[in-house]
């Protein structure tokens, strides 16, 4: 028998802690909103996604300037203008996003059948 590869507490798990930060509800789809649009405002952001309310944009944009995969230029005029872009280790993570988002608008259909089996089976 093989041995069991173990993974670290989430503090010390590198896996655990990037998937906690892209697997929340708004992060990959800020990431891939950028991608698409290049760099934008806050409003413009917050109309591509459409369902995000602007206290849960900022805190994911935060997150992920905190995590330097965005970058936040705020230009000194009246009102202040503020644009978000992808930075180059943004940029470097696109592809696997791509990847899975592939794989998500492919699959989707085969896995909403198999939920709509699972339920029916349960009742």
């Amino acid at each position: 028998m093989s041995e069991i590869k173990n993974f670290p507490p989430s503090e010390n798990c590198p896996i655990r802690n990037l998937l906690c930060r892209l697997g929340d509800k708004w992060s990959m789809l800020v990431l891939v909103s950028l991608n698409a649009n290049g760099v934008m405002r806050f409003s413009d952001l917050q109309r591509s996604i459409g369902d995000v309310s602007q206290r849960m944009l900022t805190v994911t944009l935060r997150s992920l300037e905190a995590d330097g995969l965005v970058s936040r230029t705020i230009y000194p005029e009246v009102p202040p203008r503020v644009e978000y872009a992808l930075t180059a280790s943004g940029e470097s993570l696109i592809p696997h996003t791509n990847g899975l988002v592939g794989w998500a608008l492919e699959s989707l259909p085969g896995i909403v059948e198999s939920r709509n089996s699972f339920k029916a089976e349960e009742i």
